[in-house]
């Protein structure tokens, strides 16, 4: 039998039916940090079956405190647009040559936003781009003709939420290097962005469980008064 590091045996003392607030779990995650800058992560357990179209839970929401993260955009569009496009830092801007990269397997990219225009060519590349979460959607603000707002808004903190067939959605809050005030502020607008995406399908109780971790730490359940309308 395998013996346990000290940092193991710490976890393992831990009471997993502990309900904390987020003051506590951070505090917690910091005293077991490990040597590098770790993600804090929030998982949120609800009362969904994605597998139903009125049960999907999916947006965006910009965390206020950053995420700590160098988000990589790509941009389909012409003219004027992708002058601003790259003035905003977008890092890949064209059209059909950008397609064609793409079809080639060139797809290191955080977000890919398109001007309406563009979709003709993006519709090009549903196969490439679905199955990894990328592909344009005027719903999620990733079609649109304001792409120098939408690239700096990628590029300042906007995050992408989506349920997956578990019925769970993760998301990164920042790095355990923030201060509490700016993880405790993401905590709260990405919270509240997924109550607020309750879906007309969903029955029962909508959040069920919320917990906090950071890469390398424990997964620390949330006491559910911390999160408003839960």
């Amino acid at each position: 039998m395998a013996t346990l590091t000290k940092k193991q045996k710490t976890l393992a003392e831990l009471d997993s039916e502990k309900l904390y607030t987020v003051d506590e779990a951070l505090a917690t995650l910091r005293e077991h940090k490990a040597k590098f800058d770790e993600t804090v992560e929030v998982a949120m357990n609800l009362g969904v079956d994605p597998r139903h179209a009125d049960q999907m839970v999916r947006g965006m929401v910009s965390l206020p405190g950053g995420t700590g993260k160098d988000v990589k955009v790509a941009v389909f569009a012409r003219g004027d647009n992708a002058e601003k496009a790259l003035a905003a830092g977008a890092d890949k801007v064209g059209a059909e040559d950008l397609m064609e990269d793409m079809q080639n397997g060139n797809l290191d990219y955080d977000r890919v936003i398109a001007t309406p225009d563009m979709m003709g060519v993006v519709g090009r590349l549903g196969k490439v781009l679905g199955p990894k979460g990328l592909m344009p959607n005027p719903k999620l603000g990733t079609v649109t003709p304001n792409v120098e707002q939408a690239v700096k808004d990628a590029k300042g903190g906007q995050v992408e939420f989506r349920v997956e067939k578990q019925g769970i959605i993760h998301s990164g809050i920042g790095k355990l290097s923030f201060k509490d005030e700016d993880l405790k502020a993401n905590f709260e607008a990405l919270t509240q962005a997924i109550v607020k995406a309750k879906p007309s399908g969903a029955k029962g109780k909508y959040v069920r469980k919320v917990s906090v971790t950071s890469t390398m730490g424990p997964g620390l359940k949330i006491d559910l008064s911390e999160v408003e309308g839960a």
